[in-house]
């Protein structure tokens, strides 16, 4: 069994992140001292919610959309977050300033119910308020992520149905995934490609997942998969430039024989899939993909420019 070359967060090594200050309920400590509770209803029964986002040029990229999802998914859940988006967007800048950080970097925002009273699962017991941590890192893909390509494994585990645990909370409780993300290193991939309760493809273990047939791009239904803020822009973006884009169902033997397929997600936006199943993934060239790579590029430019605070 070989073993994975690539996860699709690698990043290039920061010595900087030796240092960083993290932000726990209002503090912002050294990563060091920043400390939550073993009682917290996080840690203990993967209880809250999270947020990955992108800060570039001094700008968190679609932060209306990370938002959208992130308080739809709290409030689903009926937890609490005790901050305007306005007051929130406050505390990340602040946290950023505190770090001396405006480009490349990755944040993981991270809320969960809170302190509980005894080490018990009715969420009552959490009874002193939430726990809010973001963790602002300097993050950059290592260019070997779009160079070489990720090699992905079919594996057992699949998404599964909303009444069972809706793919559409980015919730702390990610076991599903990261079990289907063992049973791909076991396998000697880099991520576990997951199949949806029906038998079709879905998703990674980490990403969303895109393939290209003939000039089209097709993606799952959306109907098992995050909703993921960089999936849909590519799909925005493949309608607004005439590229052919579908959500339909597929299965393996289509993505099999897929001329170009790539992942999305918010660290390292479209990464190229180099194999599936130990099956190369058309010839190597991968037009479609550096398009759409090359027009995201273009869309975050845009956006941080737009946005950019007034001196």
């Amino acid at each position: 069994m070989s073993t994975p070359d690539h996860t699709t967060h690698d990043a290039e090594e920061d010595q900087r992140n030796k240092d960083i200050k993290i932000y726990v309920n209002g503090d912002i400590v050294h990563r060091d001292k920043a400390l939550v509770s073993v009682y917290d209803s996080g840690f203990m029964l993967g209880d809250g919610m999270w947020e990955g986002m992108r800060l570039h040029n001094g700008v968190w990229a679609f932060f209306d959309e990370h938002m959208d999802r992130f308080y739809a998914s709290c409030k689903s859940v009926s937890l609490s977050i005790n901050l305007s988006r306005s007051a929130l967007l406050d505390e990340l800048n602040r946290t950023a300033r505190a770090n001396k950080m405006t480009h490349n970097v990755h944040c993981r925002l991270m809320l969960t119910r809170g302190i509980k009273d005894k080490p018990f699962q009715h969420p009552k017991l959490s009874r002193s308020g939430p726990t809010l941590v973001m963790i602002l890192e300097h993050s950059k893909p290592v260019d070997s992520l779009h160079s070489t390509g990720i090699r992905l494994a079919t594996v057992p585990q699949v998404r599964g149905l909303p009444m069972s645990q809706d793919a559409k909370l980015n919730s702390h409780s990610k076991l599903n995934c990261i079990i289907a993300c063992l049973q791909a290193e076991q396998a000697g991939a880099d991520e576990g490609l997951m199949l949806d309760p029906h038998g079709f493809v879905n998703t990674t273990n980490a990403c969303n997942f895109f393939i290209v047939r003939k000039g089209e791009v097709w993606t799952s239904t959306g109907d098992y998969c995050m909703n993921g803020i960089t999936r849909d822009k590519v799909i925005q973006l493949c309608k607004k430039n005439y590229i052919p884009i579908f959500e339909k169902n597929f299965s393996s033997y289509e993505a099999y024989g897929a001329d170009e397929a790539f992942l999305t997600g918010t660290f390292g936006a479209q990464t190229p899939v180099a194999s599936i199943d130990g099956k190369q993934i058309g010839n190597g060239e991968r037009p479609i993909t550096e398009r759409i790579q090359s027009l995201y590029k273009k869309l975050i430019l845009k956006h941080t420019n737009s946005r950019k605070p007034e001196n």
